[in-house]
Formats: structure tokens, C-alpha cells, sequence
């Protein structure tokens, strides 16, 4: 184990998160190579009464990955994966990010979809439930999750399956770090060699981003995409009198025979005449975009998911975006193989939903998030989304109450059943927190 102090040259560096919007000093950085040095970390934060942090890639939204005073758990140096070509699975460390992941099962033709980030930790978005690039076709990453290693409260290392621990292997899938450390997760893998994806940038309307909605939904379920309605930044492959223009940026993923991929495509194609269209065959990991080392964006975000987007509903939303700084809807047709698992399988149990929906501003400065997260909060408010429902994976620090929309209440309950038994004095707190029932 490495334990990284205020003292130490590589502290501020190891305590950064993905997200900007954090400047969190932990007394302690624990770098664990093992389960049993998990255990003793555990151990030590219970014995000093100090904030526990689990950190896999830093992601967390909510700034959980750090914390101020307590302890981070880093599993960043836990990289090992065992993949299994005959039995088309994968035993991988959750030190992992989801592109390493991918880069590695990709050189067998495989692959396991995970959400439409590469530096993501497997193990934070696992947990949640993980919506990407393959959710129609092979639902989500918690739909491929059969078997998890996970250090205990109590810091015992269990096996969590459909055979061995059933109702911890129910609850991890899709809540959270609420019951432990997960150290090693089994994966399904499905053949995804080629697929025809990338980006298309449309000129922006409410009636092109309704009809990409629309086209989205009714396409086959080998498309997965992600629509982003937006001004326009100045990337390097947009003619300059587009910047700052509307555009609608959507990454698109096709992981049919690519001699139909034509076919599939032209319907979001024909919605306008396209600024760019990057769609062509690639190798899987390529969906995932480079991300500059230093990228640390500051965002406020609002998760919930749509019963429907209408025409009404896509100007009105396109009217705000273009009256704000830097406001971004983003929507997630979903359904597919995502929406046949029943509601009670996992612990994620809004599999009817049609559509995810995330509106989001980004900012300059952490000074600036008041305002951004006010427009945020209008702009949300607005979308009719048919009751109170949420993904916990990206939600921000916002209050049980909005915890609780992640899980209907029959889910809740059992959740806070489970809880209590693998963690009654609610030492894995620092998450979107699901407390023992009493």
C-alpha cells in the first residue's frame, strides 16, 4: 500500500477528481494493491471515526471520489483482467477505467458496454448501472455484471452472485457503493469487433431535435445514441461560422453488419444537412473520444428521465439553450435489450423509461456555478417528465430526496434491508447514501 499525505510531492496531483468543480483535501490517499489492504483501510477509518472516500476513476459527480479530512480508498493501481474467449467473460479489478477495459477486450473482437466516457473507473459506473454505447442492444453494464468480489463493512471479502450472497449481488447492481468495496467484477462479453459510429453535427431546430428523438427510438436496436443540443464550441473540425451556432452533437453507435449501417443512418442524416458527419466504420474503443490529461470540466447537472420529447417540448428547450451561456440538454433514447430485464432483477428499476434526459451548464470558474445551477434548475423544471425519477449515476450533491427518485420505493425499502445487514453503521456514507433501515 502507498499512503500519499499533504507532505508528499504527488498529493495535490492524487487528489484531483475528473470534475473541476472539487478541491477536496483528504488527510490520507490510500493506494491499495490488495483486498486485504482494502480491509485495513477500512478498518482504520472506523477506528478513527473518519470519512471514508472509495475513488475507482474519479468521476463521481457529486465530488464523492474525495473527501475533506477523511480517507481515500484509491483503487487506481488495482488493473487486472482475466478474459475468458471460450466462455466470453472477464474477471477485471475495478482499478480500471472502462477504455482500458475496452482496449484490451477489443484485441479478442469482444466487448462489454459501459457508459460514453473512456477515463470513467469500471467499478463507480458498474455499481450505478452504467448506460453507453451498447445499451439497446446488450442493456446495460449491470445487465452484463454475473459475479463481484466485494470487501464487506466488517472487511471481509465476499463473492456476491446469483448463487453465493443473492440479495448483495440484487443491490450492487445499480446501488452504489452503499455496501462495499468492490475489488474484482465479472463481465459478460458479447462479439463487437467493427461497428459504424462517431459523431454527426446537425444544425440545430426544435424540429430536427425531436426528429432525432423520434428516430432514435424507432431505429433497431443495434443504434445507441447520445444527442446533445448546444451552442456550438470551437472544435478544430467545424467551420468557424459555425461556433456558437445551435448545432445538435450526437454520438452515434451502430453495432449491426455494417453493410446495413447505411440504411440505419440515413434517417438522422435527412433531418437536416449535417455540419459534420464523422459516422464511419471503426473499432469499437474508438467511440470513446481522447480526452486532454488536464481536462477537468465544471458542470452542474440535472438527471431525469422522459415519458416523451415532442415538438413543443424540443423548441422550448431549444429557445433556453440559446438564450443561456453555456447550457446543454442532453437525451438518451433507451428501451431495447435495457427494457426487458424486469424492474425487479437490479436495483436500477426504472427500466420502462424511454428516454434519459440530462440538462447541464458548464462553467468557467467554480464562481460561476450559482448561476449556471439556477438555469439548470429552470431549465429542468420545465420538461414534463412524467413523476420524479432519476439515474443515480448522475446525480450531484442534491438531498435524499433526490436519492430516493433513483429508486422506486419498493426498491428503496429492500435496498435499506441489504444495507442494514452488510452495513449497519453506515460506514460507505460518502456516496448517494441509502441508510440502514432501522
Amino acid at each position: 500500500m502507498r499512503v500519499i499525505s499533504p507532505a508528499d510531492s504527488d498529493y495535490d496531483t492524487a487528489r484531483q477528481l475528473f470534475s473541476g468543480a472539487f478541491d477536496k483535501r483528504p488527510s490520507t490517499i490510500a493506494r491499495v494493491s490488495d483486498a486485504n489492504e482494502i480491509s485495513t483501510v477500512i478498518e482504520m477509518a472506523r477506528d478513527q471515526d473518519l470519512e471514508l472516500a472509495v475513488r475507482s476513476g474519479g468521476h463521481s459527480g457529486a465530488g464523492h471520489s474525495s473527501t475533506d479530512g477523511g480517507i481515500v480508498l484509491d483503487l487506481t493501481e488495482l488493473k487486472g483482467l482475466e478474459i475468458d474467449t471460450d466462455a466470453r467473460t472477464a474477471w477485471a479489478q475495478t482499478g480500471l477505467t472502462a477504455g482500458e477495459y475496452t482496449e484490451a477486450a477489443h484485441e479478442h473482437g469482444l466487448a462489454t458496454g459501459f457508459g460514453d466516457t473512456g477515463s470513467v473507473g469500471i467499478g463507480g459506473i458498474t455499481l450505478g448501472g452504467g448506460v453507453g454505447f451498447l445499451v439497446r442492444k446488450y442493456g446495460m453494464t449491470i445487465d452484463d455484471l454475473l459475479a463481484a468480489e466485494i470487501v464487506t463493512a466488517d472487511g471481509e471479502l465476499v463473492r456476491a452472485s446469483a448463487d453465493e450472497h443473492p440479495d448483495l449481488f440484487w443491490a450492487i447492481r445499480g446501488g452504489g457503493g452503499n455496501f462495499g468495496v468492490a475489488t474484482r467484477l465479472q463481465f459478460r462479453l458479447h462479439e463487437v469487433d467493427t461497428i459504424v459510429g462517431g459523431m454527426l453535427i446537425l444544425p440545430a431546430s426544435g424540429e430536427v431535435l425531436a426528429g432525432f428523438v423520434e428516430a432514435a427510438e424507432r431505429a433497431p436496436e443495434e443504434l445507441s445514441t447520445i444527442a446533445n443540443a448546444m451552442k456550438a464550441p470551437p472544435m478544430p473540425f467545424l467551420p468557424p461560422e459555425a461556433h456558437g451556432k445551435l448545432i445538435v452533437m450526437a454520438q452515434m453507435a451502430y453495432c449491426g453488419p455494417v453493410e446495413q449501417a447505411e440504411q440505419v443512418l440515413a434517417p438522422f442524416r435527412a433531418l437536416a444537412t449535417p455540419i459534420a458527419d464523422m459516422l464511419r466504420p471503426i473499432s469499437y474503443p474508438e467511440i470513446y473520444p481522447p480526452e486532454p490529461p488536464d481536462y477537468r470540466p465544471i458542470a452542474t447537472v440535472r438527471t431525469m428521465f422522459l415519458d416523451e420529447f415532442d415538438l413543443d417540448t424540443a423548441t422550448q428547450m431549444i429557445e433556453r439553450i440559446e438564450s443561456a451561456p453555456m447550457g446543454v440538454l442532453q437525451l438518451r433514447a433507451l428501451g431495447g435489450a435495457m427494457a426487458r430485464v424486469p424492474a425487479d432483477a437490479t436495483a436500477f428499476a426504472h427500466r420502462d423509461k424511454p428516454i434519459m434526459a440530462n440538462v447541464a451548464s458548464i462553467a468557467q470558474s467554480v464562481d460561476q456555478l450559482p448561476d449556471r445551477e439556477a438555469w439548470v434548475a429552470e431549465a429542468s423544471a420545465s420538461l414534463d417528465h412524467g413523476g420524479e425519477a432519476a439515474y443515480v449515476g448522475f446525480l450531484g450533491d442534491e438531498g435524499e430526496q433526490r436519492v430516493r427518485a433513483a429508486y422506486p420505493p419498493p426498491t428503496w425499502e429492500r435496498l435499506a434491508k441489504v444495507k442494514a445487514e452488510y452495513d449497519p453503521d453506515n460506514v460507505f456514507r460518502l456516496n448517494q447514501n441509502i441508510p440502514p433501515a432501522a
